[in-house]
């Protein structure tokens, strides 16, 4: 029987696997391979290995691993195997060593496999602890009718979304796009070890650790801390002294490696800190996914595909009348996979949000929906498509609130049906710039397609019967707020007239905001029109910080002319709001123009973002593998205010871990330099991010690429 074998050891040709199974970056002593995909182990026996001996690999997850419920494999290398489920086959009998070749069912579950060998009576368990093993989007086949459900057919993108540690989150506003540098790190040290953690405590079932789709959802769920003590705590007060200010992050690495050490959430995020950390948890496990920002994002809490805008009549914003909202940016998450749980046509790309905005099935999560459900209308699909759909597709109706009689009074000044959901962003593919994926989620608006998705949705979303307003409604007369409503482009072409807001000089912090309405008509005749407009400070989510200025005028217009009418604030106005808020603050400004004996009102309005002097990064533009190099980071004060509390934080993944300079004040004119010594210990494309963070400015940030060679 050969009860007398016995295994003296097992080589897990790490470094070979590793390679293969594209996992050699992980930072961690284990074995990390992929699903439905060979890997060998050489095993080393007490005497040589003959026909007659037994010999089976028992791979268990979980904490009782039964057979009944898939949780643990005992692969025979004597019998033949189930080719539905997992294989094992002799490659090599040399003397006293084996070579085997094992390979995993492509809808195993993912996780900590724990391996012991049995020869006879006598069990062999490895000293170096589980087998990790992660989805696969390179399985393309398994036996010919078994894939990776994640398996992504385009070797670039899977280094993009699958093996890419370096990347940018698309912030600011919707024609004021900016990249927010950010470090995935997935292979970082503890960063597997986080993302097992999260699995482990979920609620999920082993069996369903196999399927991205509760994955991914669950996940979704995890990366927040409102339901289950999760990783990231959100916070939008602008209030941050307990943790670490939102804006401060620079990465994931960081945020994992202290959940992971603390088991506690970690203190603070919002949406961008949600999606990068998603991004990283998803990529860590392999399932391929991007960051994608969704500009003039809708939430809109009652389902109505319609958010309200209040206003007074300067056109400032009113806070707290509505639940609704209007972000200027929204940045949630796409995965890739095959959707066997729904109708065909619905694989590939699925959005999931880890921002806890709205509960899902009693818990804060969202997705995974389909970006095809989405652009054809078809939101009653499984998970969340009616709240992503409104996302991108809801109007924003804007109301002016007058004081009659000491009350207050609503008027409706028009709807506007084509400003949600614009230039929906993502970085490109082996590229460092923004790629637009805007028809990935939606059809063009205003064309046939359009228009026959959004009655699908709407026969979802709205009870039978009601208006679907999207397409019919937009600017209202003032005589009354029921009659017919036009749409906007009609409201222009009756009065004739055209708003436009524009900066006449560079939006520096500590200048004057030197700023534009400018009223335009096309038409012959005479008009006479009332203009106001405003400037207010808003937090990305549109919560107004503080009121600058605003201009009410009456002009006159004859035929085809223009006029410009300033709007100047002054420093003073805005700089102690810059200094008092932690979050970086945009620049949104409004004009309401009513043509006199037309009863039509016009709205125009824009978001602008404040501009900074540049961080230079000083360094060599190749680098030796564990050879020492200098990195400076160089910034001079531009602007005509100290920056007080300056810090500095740098990172470069695979050359020098998270480093943080206390710069102190910077005055106007000074320049302040700081110096790393870097040891690359990785091979290839390597990026360093710098972020110079103070009291008055958050949004300084830079990244260079170095190729590190042999």
């Amino acid at each position: 029987s050969g009860s007398d074998l016995k295994v003296t050891g097992i080589d897990f040709l790490k470094s070979q696997n590793t390679l293969l199974h594209h996992t050699d970056e992980y930072n961690i002593e284990n074995l990390v391979v992929r699903r439905g995909q060979p890997f060998l182990l050489q095993l080393s026996f007490s005497r040589e290995l003959k026909a007659a001996d037994k010999l089976s690999l028992r791979f268990g997850i979980g904490e009782k691993p039964m057979k009944t419920k898939g949780t643990l494999m005992s692969l025979n290398v004597r019998q033949e195997n189930d080719l539905r489920g997992w294989q094992i086959s002799i490659v090599k009998n040399s003397g006293k060593e084996c070579l085997l070749s094992v390979t995993s069912s492509p809808r195993a579950p993912v996780g900590k496999y724990m391996l012991n060998v049995k020869t006879g009576t006598n069990i062999y368990k490895p000293p170096h602890g589980p087998i990790y093993l992660l989805f696969n989007p390179w399985c393309k086949d398994f036996f010919f009718f078994f894939f990776d459900v994640v398996f992504l057919d385009d070797e670039a993108q899977r280094k993009e979304y699958v093996l890419n540690d370096t990347g940018c989150i698309y912030v600011g506003s919707a024609y004021r796009i900016y990249d927010k540098p950010w470090n995935f790190g997935q292979f970082e040290e503890f960063v597997l070890d986080a993302c097992m953690y999260l699995l482990d405590n979920s609620k999920l079932k082993l069996s369903n650790r196999s399927d991205p789709v509760s994955v991914s959802r669950v996940m979704s769920a995890l990366v927040n801390a409102n339901d289950d003590r999760g990783v990231l705590m959100g916070n939008w007060s602008g209030i941050y002294n307990n943790g670490t200010s939102p804006v401060d992050w620079i990465g994931s690495v960081s945020i994992l490696q202290q959940y992971y050490k603390t088991k506690k959430p970690v203190c603070y995020g919002q949406c961008w800190v949600f999606a990068g950390v998603l991004t990283t948890v998803m990529r860590c496990l392999g399932i391929p996914s991007r960051c994608v920002s969704n500009f003039n994002s809708a939430h809109d809490t009652e389902e109505n595909l319609t958010v309200d805008i209040y206003m007074d009549e300067y056109g400032r914003i009113e806070n707290g009348i509505s639940f609704d909202s209007v972000w200027n940016f929204h940045v949630w998450n796409d995965v890739w996979m095959k959707r066997t749980d729904l109708p065909e046509g619905f694989d590939g790309w699925q959005a999931i949000d880890s921002t806890p905005q709205e509960q899902s099935g009693g818990i804060f999560q969202c997705g995974p929906c389909p970006l095809k459900a989405v652009r054809e209308g078809d939101v009653y699909l499984p998970f969340d498509g009616k709240f992503v759909y409104s996302e991108v597709n809801a109007d924003k109706v804007y109301w002016m609130v007058k004081k009659v009689n000491g009350k207050d009074k609503y008027i409706k000044l028009n709807t506007e049906t084509q400003d949600i959901g614009v230039n929906i962003s993502t970085k490109a593919v082996g590229q460092d710039k923004r790629e637009d994926i805007t028809a990935q989620y939606k059809y063009p608006e205003g064309s046939k397609e359009e228009r026959k998705a959004m009655e699908r949705a709407l026969s979802f979303i709205r009870p039978s019967g009601l208006t679907p307003r999207a397409h019919i409604s937009s600017t209202v007369p003032m005589a009354s707020a029921v009659s017919q409503p036009a749409t906007l482009c009609e409201a222009v072409s009756k009065t004739g007239v055209h708003l436009e807001i524009t900066n006449k000089e560079a939006l520096y912090p500590g200048n004057p905001l030197e700023l534009v309405i400018t009223v335009k008509t096309s038409t012959p005749g005479t008009r006479t029109i009332n203009l106001a407009g405003s400037c207010q400070l808003q937090s990305y989510t549109g919560k107004v910080e503080a009121s600058l200025g605003c201009v009410k005028e009456t002009i006159k217009l004859e035929g085809k002319s223009e006029m410009q009418i300033p709007l100047k604030i002054a420093a003073d106005a805005y700089m102690k709001t810059l200094s008092s808020v932690e979050d970086e603050v945009l620049i949104h400004v409004t004009a309401i123009a009513e043509v006199q004996g037309m009863d039509y009102k016009l709205t125009q309005d824009t978001t602008m973002r404040f501009e900074y002097p540049p961080i230079t990064i000083q360094m060599p533009e190749t680098a030796k593998l564990n050879k020492e190099f200098t990195c400076a980071f160089i910034f001079k004060n531009n602007l005509n205010v100290p920056l007080d509390n300056c810090k500095l934080l740098v990172e470069g993944l695979g050359i020098f871990k998270m480093s943080t300079f206390d710069e102190g004040d910077v005055k106007p004119g000074r320049i302040i330099k700081s110096e790393i010594i870097c040891t690359p210990t990785r091979l290839g494309e390597k990026k360093i991010i710098a972020k110079l963070i103070s009291t008055q400015i958050k949004g300084i940030s830079a990244m260079k690429v170095i190729t590190i060679t042999e």
